[in-house]
Formats: C-alpha cells, sequence, structure tokens
C-alpha cells in the first residue's frame, strides 16, 4: 500500500513535463466563513509587487495511464511507479499545504485513468470537496480531459480558474503515428465547448449579478516541440488559428526532453531544443501583443526561425522599406514594429510626445532600448544610426545562441551556460581546445555573414 507522501513525490514528479501552467488572471477576494482568496497578479511562479513569491501545488490526479502516448514518461508501456489519489486524499492535500502557506492554489492534470469520463469524474469530485465542503476560494487550473463528456466539461468549468486542453502534437499525423490512442477532433472538441460557454457565461454576468462563472481566467494549451518534424511557420499558423478561433489566453511550448527510446521519437541523447522553444515564444508575443501575423514571421521560402536573431529584428531587417520610423510622428501599430520597443514604451511615447519633441535622452527614460532601436528610428535631434546591413546584423544577434556573456557561478570558476540547442559547434570548438568566449565570437561572426547573405 503506497503511503500518501509516497503518492506526492511520484505524482509531483509526473506532472513536472507539463509546461502550461499559468498565472491565474483571476480576482477574488476572501470571505467569512471561507478558505483562501486569489489574486489576479498570479499564482504559478510569480512575483507579487511586495516581493512575494506566490507558487500553486503541481501535480496530477494519477499517472497510472490507459494511453501509450510514444513521448509520454507515463505510457502504459513504460515501467514506471503509478499512484492514484482518492478525492479526499488531494482536497485535504492541498489544503493542508495551503494552511502551512506551501501554496497558494492548485494545478491538477491527470493520466487516462481507464476513460476520459472517469477520470474527469474523480477530478471533479476532489475539486468539489474544496470548493463546496472545505470553501477554498484559492485559484485552480485544471486540465480537461479530450474525449470526455460535454456536461463533466461544463462541471470541471463551474470549479476551476481556468481549464486547459492540451493539443499535444502541431498536426493530426503526428497525432495519429505517436499519440494512436487520440484524435484531433476530440482535442478539440472540448477547446471549442470551453470558447462556447466562456463567451455565453460573459454574456449572462452582464445581465445576472448572481451568474456563477465558468472558467474566468480563460483557457491555454500546450504544444511539444521537436518531437514530430513539423516546422515553424506550421506551428505559429496553428498557433494564430487556436487564439482566433478559440479565445485562448497562452499557447505554451514545450521543448521535447527524451524521456523513453522509441523509434518513432528522436533519440534519447537528442538535445531539447530550448533555443527553437524560446524563439516561438517571441513570436507568441509578436502575435499577441505587437500586432504581427504569422504570415510576416514566416514564408514557405523560410519556414523556420533564424537561431541568431530574434523574429522581431529578423522581420525588421528584411524589411528596409518600413524604416526609419520618425518617433514623433508614427501611430503606436508603427511604433510597436521597431526592435526595442515594447508596448508599454510605444503607449507611454504616445503620451509623451503631447507635451513635447522626444529625443534619444528622453527615449532612454520612457524605456526604450536604444541599443537596437537606434538603427530604426529618428527623433528629434538624430537622423539614425548608420552602418551596413552586416554591421547592424552583428549589433542584433543574439547572445543566447552563443553564451556570449551568459555565465553561471560554480565552485571552482564560472562556466559559461549556453542553451543546448543554441550552438553545437560551440562545445566542438570547446573539446578542441578553444577559449569559450573565442569560440563564441568565431561563430557569431559566422552567424553575421550567413544572416547578411539570406537578406
Amino acid at each position: 500500500m503506497i503511503g500518501l507522501a509516497e503518492k506526492l513525490e511520484i505524482l509531483a514528479d509526473s506532472a513536472k513535463y507539463d509546461v502550461a501552467c499559468t498565472s491565474s488572471g483571476v480576482e477574488r477576494g476572501g470571505r467569512h466563513g471561507s478558505l483562501g482568496s486569489c489574486s489576479a497578479a498570479g499564482i504559478c511562479h510569480s512575483f507579487t509587487p511586495d516581493g512575494r513569491c506566490v507558487s500553486l501545488l503541481k501535480v496530477l490526479y494519477s499517472n497510472a495511464c490507459s494511453y501509450d502516448c510514444s513521448y509520454c514518461v507515463n505510457r502504459r508501456s513504460n515501467d514506471v511507479s503509478r499512484a492514484t489519489f482518492t478525492p479526499r486524499e488531494l482536497a485535504e492535500l492541498t489544503i493542508g499545504f495551503y494552511r502551512r502557506n506551501y501554496i497558494e492554489g492548485l494545478f491538477l492534470s491527470s493520466a487516462v485513468l481507464g476513460s476520459p469520463d472517469v477520470t474527469m469524474e474523480r477530478m471533479i469530485a476532489a475539486l468539489r470537496i474544496l470548493r463546496e465542503e472545505y470553501r477554498f476560494r484559492g485559484y485552480i487550473h485544471a486540465k480537461a480531459i479530450p474525449g470526455a463528456d460535454p456536461v463533466l466539461v461544463h462541471e470541471l468549468g463551474m470549479l476551476a480558474d481556468r481549464l486547459s486542453v492540451n493539443i499535444e502534437l502541431p498536426s493530426a499525423d503526428s497525432l495519429q503515428r505517436l499519440a494512436p490512442d487520440k484524435q484531433r477532433a476530440a482535442v478539440l472538441a472540448p477547446m471549442r465547448q470551453i470558447a462556447a460557454e466562456r463567451a455565453q457565461n460573459c454574456r449572462d454576468l452582464q445581465c445576472y449579478r448572481s451568474a456563477q462563472e465558468f472558467a474566468p481566467a480563460g483557457q491555454s494549451t500546450q504544444m511539444i516541440i521537436g518531437a514530430s518534424p513539423e516546422s515553424d511557420r506550421h506551428i505559429l499558423n496553428l498557433t494564430e488559428a487556436l487564439y482566433r478561433k478559440y479565445s485562448l489566453k497562452r499557447v505554451f511550448y514545450s521543448a521535447y526532453l527524451p524521456v523513453v527510446p522509441d523509434p518513432r521519437l528522436p533519440a534519447v541523447t537528442t538535445r531539447p531544443p530550448l533555443l527553437r522553444e524560446h524563439r516561438l515564444y517571441q513570436a507568441d508575443w509578436l502575435l499577441r501583443f505587437y500586432h504581427f501575423s504569422a504570415q510576416e514571421l514566416l514564408s514557405e521560402s523560410e519556414p523556420n526561425f533564424d537561431p541568431y536573431l530574434d523574429p522581431k529584428c529578423n522581420w525588421a531587417l528584411r524589411h528596409p522599406e518600413f524604416f526609419p520610423v520618425e518617433v514623433n510622428r508614427a501611430s503606436r501599430e508603427e511604433l510597436l514594429r521597431v526592435p526595442g520597443i515594447g508596448p508599454k514604451s510605444a503607449l507611454r511615447i504616445v503620451r509623451a510626445r503631447r507635451m513635447q519633441r522626444l529625443g534619444l535622452a528622453e527615449l532612454k527614460r520612457i524605456g526604450v532600448v536604444l541599443k537596437r532601436a537606434q538603427y530604426f528610428i529618428t527623433c528629434s535631434g538624430y537622423l539614425g544610426a548608420r552602418g551596413s546591413r552586416a554591421e547592424i546584423a552583428g549589433a542584433l544577434v543574439d547572445p543566447k545562441a552563443f553564451g556570449v556573456g551568459m555565465q553561471q557561478l560554480s565552485l571552482d570558476d564560472f562556466v559559461p551556460k549556453v542553451l543546448p540547442d543554441a550552438a553545437p559547434e560551440l562545445h566542438r570548438l570547446a573539446e578542441q581546445g578553444m577559449q569559450a568566449q573565442e569560440a563564441a565570437e568565431l561563430l557569431r561572426r559566422e552567424a553575421v555573414t550567413c544572416i547578411t547573405r539570406r537578406m
């Protein structure tokens, strides 16, 4: 018989591969006779304005899965320790951790325990104990199981603050090949239902003050990157469609980490594509906050992101006809296209120039990153930085691709910290005896040559 502590160790470890764990986006104050509250500032790995780090219990209800997805550590055919909570155990564990001030919420997912309906019923039973018996008002993020009855999805949404349904792989072909127990239609159906019910719930809340909220923090999803052959362009087009059709709050990208040997997957020695994941997150922000479209960022001839440049700088170098932008006259949308200017600084520029003409000193105080922006703007007393395309590309190269200036303290010395997939050549040159900084600079120069050749 497995004890509760051992169950927690197994199921918390099994949940670490799910990255779709986000801040709450929900504001719910405490109430007399109830337990806990929820802040819109966030729950998972977030910092409040007063410096507190708030967190949640991230755990699976069960890792005894009836599916055999090749990329999953909890697949049916994998030899791992199995455990399953009871609804009462999970609820009491959450409340116990909350009362000890370990957590401020719960992130609950699960393997498919028998069938999607059975799994969802048990998850709902645990959340119902938390909400109704313990009157817990903290943040809860729950994973809906694809293929479950729509009634169960509705019940879960009435108990949780955020719902998510993992799309897992970017195409139906890859899903069929790597996760034959799952169907693309079964994944998209609950997404569609959650989007429709949230829209209806928003209308109900406008008419009826006492209406109960359905998943007030919205829904999210997760895609595994690197386990299947889809290009960045394919992934980004899918992301854009998900935001548009299902009103998702976030799409999370998880670099594939080889955990089990399988001939259908990359070798277990393959490095996780962390730099690729990073580029996709950067592009995702451009879609959501900078008014870019997927077609602008990637094309059929260039289906993958440049490893040496962030997507916004890459777009700027490829569209010299758009620049320079006159800061004192440009619209907010035009300002957002400039590398080094983000949504907050663009808004500050629009407000500040009503009072005065802006120069470089004012832009620096506003928060513009002039190291990048100087090549793409003009302003009062400044006509733009001069330089060849190669010089500008060299100034914009992302140091994360080479480890330049990125160091981690060890007990012996400073050891360069490089993303595993960022520059494989860096490791080869280091093995040949070349100093890390020297090797990084050599590769940086080669990268600039490659960038300018493609322009």
